[in-house]
């Protein structure tokens, strides 16, 4: 777990308190010099219950590997972070320091190990279900914008419906005899007055319409 020989006996010495401020300052570098960033190494000594003031974190940042001495910014308490959560290897030097805290002869040591593993659980529990809810809430969005374009393509072919009945209303002034509305009403008029019934709408019966230009045509030849 150490890489450094001299840490490692720096620790051995270290009495088995676990509120030591030794221990603590030790298992802060460590935790620094396993991190992979500032946001890294803030979270895993959050999760140790070790400080996280800032003049931890800046006395702490140039042992992460390859960060030299880059500013230090402070995540305030009640942002949100998204840090992904991986299951432990043995190899993780976290993974290394919790099981050497779980088997600690200390109860005390014992049972922050115990409280960490649950609050990873946690954390990892939350991140699972968040990301659930996110992509449900991207599928009701897809859903949503599919329906919405659906209901314009139905308003779209229900109006040009009502475009196409209109134009071939107009086409067929006559109702389907061929006869404009105007001969279709001169004919309803010369059959009342010569004793046939016919509605005032609506189509007029063939046999009507041919009395009416037979009676037409004899007239027109009487008169030529």
């Amino acid at each position: 777990m150490f890489t450094d020989w001299s840490e490692a006996l720096e620790a051995e010495s270290l009495p088995l308190d676990p509120t030591s401020a030794q221990q603590n300052a030790a298992a802060a570098r460590v935790t620094a010099r396993s991190s992979h960033d500032k946001h890294d190494m803030t979270l895993l000594l959050d999760v140790l219950g070790l400080p996280t003031g800032p003049d931890t974190l800046t006395a702490l940042l140039p042992l992460i590997p390859e960060t030299g001495d880059t500013p230090v910014t402070i995540t305030p308490a009640t942002e949100a972070i998204d840090v992904p959560v991986v299951p432990l290897t043995f190899s993780n030097p976290v993974q290394e320091l919790l099981d050497w805290a779980t088997a600690h002869p200390a109860a005390a040591v014992r049972n922050r190990a115990n409280r960490i593993t649950a609050d990873l659980a946690e954390l990892t529990e939350r991140r699972d279900t968040e990301a659930a809810q996110r992509e449900a809430e991207e599928k009701v969005a897809r859903a949503k914008a599919e329906l919405e374009r659906a209901q314009e393509e139905l308003r779209t072919v229900k109006a040009g419906t009502r475009a196409t009945a209109a134009a071939t209303a107009a086409i067929r002034p006559g109702s389907g005899s061929g006869r404009s509305r105007e001969e279709l009403a001169a004919i309803r008029s010369w059959a009342r007055e010569n004793g046939h019934q016919v509605a005032d709408q609506g189509m007029v019966p063939k046999r009507i319409q041919e009395a009416y230009d037979t009676a037409h045509q004899a007239t027109s030849r009487k008169a030529g």
